[in-house]
């Protein structure tokens, strides 16, 4: 039990045995009615005391007050409201467990108990039956507030246990769609690492006699590629712990650079600060035009023309190269490109005609992130 539980308990009891002394003492000098004495005060105190365990013990706290009020009334004191009771009542209504007919019980007895008391001091049946009446629907209210209070507990407790449930399933979500992020980070990184290795291996040996200079810088080129991507992966697994340690991607220009110094064309028009722009927006472009270059080297001449615009709230990046009669733009590549874009609010598009493949992503973001 809580410090705050206790307070709460605490200050009922006082609640009830200041009503219940008032109640004795106010209206002992009345015919018929036995004065306040040391007897009045100990009754008093048992029919409030009990409350201090009302919420480990609600049914013997209901017992003991209703009757030690049942005797202040059948000596003849003036208890005009049975305080007590009500309050015992209210506790075993507001428990998990209820001890319905037990609690109903006690109260009946008590009413009927009181009832022929009230009789038998020499009250009218018409004056004792309707102050019954006022009781019985005291015992009730406090049934009610009771039973509402507890429902209104145990609507926290499944509201709370929903929200923690609700709380789990969503960091099981994010998990599945960072593991999905990290699995397309590798398959970009990858992909784009392995085909500019294979260009540049087969660079260097149709040039390791003719060109040995042409045959060592391929050659560099690789390691240089393969070093950088055995850092991104690491940097990526990494970001399974910790996802502040998610990479940055290389510049643009030396994604381009890359794929000129393996033998491709590259024509990029650029209007805007690449780097102006928020870094989830950055990277996906990187990572965008990274497969896109890609797939241009693995299903076509290589060549490809980049149109790039960055403007104050969006990115449209246009990227149109060759393909093969034969080749295909699918496979997770694409479907990693467009899952980028829409994470981002933006659309990927895509659009083959006259075997050249063209590929549009359009990414808004806000003014202030810029």
């Amino acid at each position: 039990m809580t410090r705050r539980s206790l307070g709460v308990d605490a200050g009922l009891a006082g609640l009830v045995l200041t009503v219940t002394l008032l109640m004795l003492a106010g209206d002992s000098g009345q015919p018929g009615v036995r004065g306040f004495d040391l007897l009045a005060g100990g009754l008093a105190v048992l029919t409030a005391a009990p409350l201090l365990v009302r919420r480990t013990a609600p049914v013997a706290v209901l017992a003991v007050t209703a009757a030690a009020s049942l005797v202040l009334v059948a000596r003849g004191y003036a208890l005009d409201f049975p305080v007590g009771p009500i309050a015992g009542m209210y506790g075993v209504a507001g428990q998990p467990v209820r001890r319905t007919v037990i609690a109903l019980s006690i109260a009946g007895a008590f009413l009927l108990i009181s009832g022929a008391a009230f009789v038998g001091e020499g009250r009218a049946v018409a004056r004792t039956v309707g102050l019954i009446v006022v009781w019985a629907a005291g015992l009730a209210g406090a049934w009610f507030a009771g039973d509402r209070a507890r429902l209104r507990r145990e609507r926290a407790a499944e509201q709370a246990l929903r929200a923690e449930h609700e709380t789990e399933r969503e960091r099981r979500l994010a998990i599945a769609e960072e593991r999905t992020r990290i699995a397309r980070e590798l398959h970009d990184s990858a992909g784009h690492a392995i085909n500019v290795i294979l260009v540049q291996a087969g660079a260097a040996r149709l040039l390791q006699e003719r060109d040995p200079a042409g045959s060592r810088k391929a050659i560099t080129t690789i390691e240089d590629v393969a070093r950088r991507t055995l850092t991104e992966i690491s940097q990526l697994v990494s970001a399974l712990r910790d996802d502040e340690a998610a990479p940055a991607p290389t510049s643009l220009e030396d994604l381009i650079e890359s794929h000129r110094a393996s033998g491709h064309q590259i024509v990029v028009e650029t209007t805007g600060q690449y780097d102006e722009m928020p870094r989830p927006v950055s990277a996906a472009i990187y990572r965008i035009l990274q497969e896109a270059l890609t797939n241009a080297s693995r299903h076509g001449a290589g060549g490809a023309e980049i149109v790039l615009r960055f403007g104050p709230q969006y990115v449209d990046a246009t990227v149109t190269n060759t393909i093969g009669h034969s080749s295909s733009h699918g496979g997770h590549g694409i479907i990693g490109m467009r899952e980028r874009a829409t994470l981002l609010g933006g659309v990927l598009e895509t659009a083959t005609a006259d075997s050249r493949f063209q590929l549009h992503a359009h990414i808004p973001y806000a003014r202030e992130h810029a």
